[in-house]
């Protein structure tokens, strides 16, 4: 059996002066990204199991925005993953249920990019790279695992299948 994790980073917020980091919400762009980003996760049939999210309003109203694209999807807020670094991530993946084959995480920079390149042992050259180079706002890696459980995922044992921006799809429709 294969487990399948979707890393997912918040979409682009907004810095209002003098509120609190955690009530940022999406800006524009953050706003359009996100449905993008859903959209390609429902037309690759990715649809996760379950969707662990940060209580931040940003990665809230980011899955807000992917889940109208993912029926069925089970959701949970993950107090641990808001502005957390990659082990705590990590502490969360291992923790999903083993009934869950393809898990999603919505949450922040730099832990989720941290989180990913931690992970990852194979796959495409070119988009390890990219990877390793970047993993901007609304970024989407997907990584496949062997194994029967989310508790033994183990570091550098992830081959990395896709690893996608929003920007990409803007530069499809540019060019329709």
């Amino acid at each position: 059996m294969t487990r399948r994790l979707l890393l997912l980073r918040h979409a682009k917020s907004a810095y209002p002066q003098g509120m609190a980091d955690i009530d940022r919400p999406l800006n524009a762009r953050g706003r359009e990204a996100a449905p993008l980003m859903g959209d390609f996760i429902a037309r690759e049939g990715l649809r996760p199991d379950l969707a662990m999210v940060s209580p931040a309003r940003r990665t809230q109203e980011t899955w807000g925005l992917v889940r109208s694209f993912l029926d069925g999807t089970r959701e949970e807020t993950v107090p641990s993953i808001y502005e957390a670094p990659s082990n705590r991530i990590l502490d969360a993946i291992r923790s999903a249920p083993d009934a869950v084959g393809t898990l999603m995480v919505i949450g922040h920079n730099p832990g989720m990019g941290d989180a990913a390149l931690r992970l990852v042992g194979a796959g495409e050259r070119e988009l390890r790279r990219d990877l390793r180079e970047k993993f901007p706002t609304a970024a989407l890696a997907v990584i496949e695992f062997p194994g029967e459980s989310w508790a033994g995922i183990a570091e550098g044992t992830g081959m990395l299948l896709r690893y996608v921006r929003p920007r990409q799809f803007a530069a499809e429709m540019d060019d329709d």
